[in-house]
């Protein structure tokens, strides 16, 4: 017995993780080590001087300077469209707020690469730092739009209220009070961006800006550069931690919590009177550029490309590719997504801790990174997964994790664990009595995030572009491929695809948010 402690004290021991759950858990803590111990190990083999040489170049600078330019350019930007008309269309009586809802979101069902080609294809002048801004924006805003009309929309309006009465005017609490209350929202947001304009490749491949990602592919893909793609990953790796970092040190340790149960109550709209129809006009210009001009050349492509053959089998191979690769990459992702969630919920410990936070730091990571360290640890370790399927479906599950964890993880705060032990006292097994009781409660959740990354792999280009067995063809490859030999009418019917299995569901989202009020 402890001596520190008074007998009768009886301390349970933790229980131990089965051997079913350990498995697919350290397997995956595994793969998520690989892209840091590959970055971390070949800029140590290139060694101080080695990298000096690589990167103090004005080549490198100009790579750096386009990279920032667009990252501060385009999360500025969709902050301000985002914050306005989560306003405009939650706080004000404009006519038509909740239509207009719906159709600002389209853009985000719209793959950015397939927008670049579009506004490219419509003007060579869209080419460059100016049109990757102007498009990323209004590809990207919904992002920021979302969750702050939802954080403005679930608002206790006492609050505000309570200002008003002590003198201030609508500006004065807008900046004082509401503001502070969606920053955590505005902020989540702009990171997200901010990440994605560190990682993005299509659309500035399409667009013609060079950036870390682009001169990444050319190094390792036209030049056969390891050394350099591995020193610029590393370069880009750097740069998506520093950016989590200040968000921690930005978002701070401060809550903002709501006292006492209260009355569920919307707050008071603001009446625009002759200011509506500037609030009509802006949200138009926004749908036209947003949705109106994607859309409107890809139906011109279409209708041109359509005196010319199309190729229906290339494009149904295609079609079924990309479902295929996309539903193996969800299923693969379920399949380490549940085994994680049961370890954190279940089974507290730092392997849990570990598990749960790797995959979020991957999902800020380049898919070229990712991709670069398959190819390497493949060719050098197990060739026999080099140009196979399975390393694609690998990639997917670690670049689209976090997707899969949370609704996966709150679904499991909410199943009794008592269930399942009272199953076991039957006799059942462990892994039995999870499939008989635990897995139906959860069964919703598991169908949110299957679909939530079965649409993120419809999309994914990056890591797909490296990764893909030769012969084979996904919607967005075949997109990027045609575009990028200046083929618009040929992309247009894998666009119109793509936009077509990823829109619906987005289209559905929308709807039930906006219209079902």
């Amino acid at each position: 017995m402890n001596p520190s402690l008074p007998a009768g004290v009886f301390t349970p021991r933790r229980k131990r993780p089965p051997i079913w759950l350990l498995l697919p858990v350290l397997f995956l803590v595994g793969l998520s080590l690989l892209p840091l111990v590959y970055v971390g190990t070949k800029a140590w083999q290139a060694g101080w001087a080695e990298a000096v040489h690589l990167l103090w170049r004005p080549y490198v600078f100009g790579l750096l300077r386009n990279t920032l330019a667009l990252m501060v350019g385009v999360t500025v930007a969709c902050g301000v469209i985002g914050l306005s008309l989560a306003w405009l269309l939650e706080r004000s009586n404009l006519p038509g707020r909740r239509i207009w809802g719906v159709i600002l979101c389209l853009p985000f069902a719209v793959p950015a690469f397939v927008s670049s080609f579009t506004w490219v294809s419509l003007s060579a002048n869209f080419e460059g730092l100016g049109g990757a801004i102007l498009v990323m924006t209004l590809s990207k805003y919904p992002l920021v739009f979302l969750p702050v009309a939802a954080t403005l929309r679930n608002l206790d309006p006492s609050l505000e209220e309570s200002a008003r009465t002590l003198g201030l005017n609508r500006w004065g609490v807008f900046f004082r009070i509401t503001l502070p209350l969606l920053w955590p929202s505005l902020l989540a947001g702009a990171l997200l961006i901010a990440l994605h304009m560190l990682v993005e490749f299509g659309a500035l491949s399409i667009i013609g800006l060079q950036t870390f990602t682009t001169a990444i592919y050319q190094q390792f893909e036209l030049e056969f550069s390891n050394a350099n793609a591995a020193m610029l990953s590393a370069v880009l790796l750097v740069m998506c931690l520093t950016l989590l970092w200040l968000e921690l040190r930005v978002r701070g340790k401060g809550r903002h919590v709501r006292i006492g149960q209260g009355a569920a109550r919307h707050a008071e709209q603001v009446k625009l009177g002759k200011w509506s129809t500037v609030g009509q006009l802006y949200c138009l210009a926004l749908a036209i550029i947003g949705s109106g001009i994607p859309l409107g050349m890809l139906a011109y492509w279409l209708a041109v490309g359509s005196s010319a053959a199309f190729p229906v089998a290339e494009i149904g191979e295609a079609l079924l590719s990309s479902l295929a690769l996309s539903l193996g990459g969800a299923a693969l992702c379920l399949v380490l997504a549940v085994p994680v969630g049961l370890l954190v919920v279940r089974y507290k410990g730092q392997l849990a801790i570990w598990a749960e936070r790797l995959p979020y730091l991957l999902h800020a990571l380049p898919g070229l990174v990712i991709a670069l360290t398959l190819v390497y640890f493949a060719l050098h370790y197990v060739p026999a997964l080099y140009q196979t399927s399975a390393l694609l479906l690998i990639a997917y599950a670690l670049l689209f994790l976090p997707l899969a964890q949370a609704p996966i993880r709150t679904a499991l705060n909410k199943a009794a664990p008592q269930l399942e032990e009272a199953a076991r006292t039957l006799g059942s097994s462990s892994f039995s009595a999870f499939c008989r009781v635990t897995l139906p409660i959860i069964f919703p959740a598991l169908g949110a995030a299957f679909a939530l990354v079965f649409l993120d792999a419809m999309k994914e280009l990056t890591a797909t572009l490296l990764l893909i067995p030769a012969g084979f063809n996904t919607l967005a490859t075949a997109v990027w491929a045609h575009t990028s030999n200046v083929e618009f009418a040929a992309a247009a019917p894998y666009a119109a695809l793509l936009i077509l299995v990823s829109g619906l569901p987005v289209y559905l989202l929308t709807t039930r948010m906006y219209l079902s009020r």
